[in-house]
């Protein structure tokens, strides 16, 4: 393996692109990012009533062409697919979204606030967080909060509007909440602000993952 990784990112929406590209470039300032797109994972979920095994396997055989063009780790940045990278095995890392994030929250936080856009990310975010963390032996809470304003500004792309709103959200948490998980790939552009404009940590998929493929790419590295 070159010293420069080649990331391949597996994409269901545009939007989750560049906060992935972006973490990635800052934690590897040498990585390679290949981007997969296809656009219609969502959309087909949602008319088949979810992830059923006909889109398990399209989204199995996006990563094995990722992997037969020497992609040196795959992430995934939609949460829906995440079962299917937790299931595969392959030569090189293959990531959910949120597999490294959960491994962090779950280093010693008390009560976790999951910011997400709609109710549905909430939800799944929120059902998924809290079995990593019995998994891990940690006994965190979990509240969830949707916020509707969040979606609007980053389909606008006002990163301004999407703290702003991130922020309201978190104005009245719980006063035990001592982490925010951010449940989007797209809210992520928010971190850094969100997390002085509140005054405790901030986690996100794409941070976490571009740490963690940093770390597994350095070990590979120096075999």
């Amino acid at each position: 393996m070159s010293a420069a990784l080649k990331i391949a990112l597996i994409s269901a929406v545009p939007a989750a692109i560049p906060p992935a590209q972006a973490a990635l470039q800052a934690a590897l300032p040498d990585v390679v990012v290949w981007n997969i797109l296809d656009d219609r994972l969502l959309d087909d979920a949602d008319g088949r009533g979810g992830l059923d095994a006909a889109l398990r396997e399209r989204m199995q055989r996006l990563i094995a062409h990722a992997v037969s063009e020497d992609a040196d780790g795959v992430l995934l940045t939609c949460s829906l697919y995440g079962p299917v990278a937790q299931q595969t095995q392959a030569a090189v890392p293959v990531m959910a979204p949120d597999e490294a994030a959960f491994v962090d929250i779950a280093t010693g936080y008390a009560s976790v606030l999951v910011l997400a856009s709609f109710d549905n990310a909430r939800d799944d975010s929120v059902l998924r967080l809290e079995t990593a963390l019995r998994a891990a032996g940690s006994g965190a809470r979990v509240v969830g909060r949707s916020v509707p304003a969040a979606m609007t500004a980053t389909r606008s792309g006002d990163q301004e509007a999407l703290v702003a709103a991130l922020a309201e959200a978190c104005a009245d948490r719980p006063a035990d909440v001592d982490v925010v998980f951010l449940a989007q790939y797209s809210l992520a552009p928010a971190h850094d602000a969100l997390q002085e404009a509140i005054g405790i940590p901030v986690v996100s998929g794409p941070v976490s993952a571009a740490e963690a493929l940093r770390r597994l790419g350095c070990e590979q590295v120096a075999r």
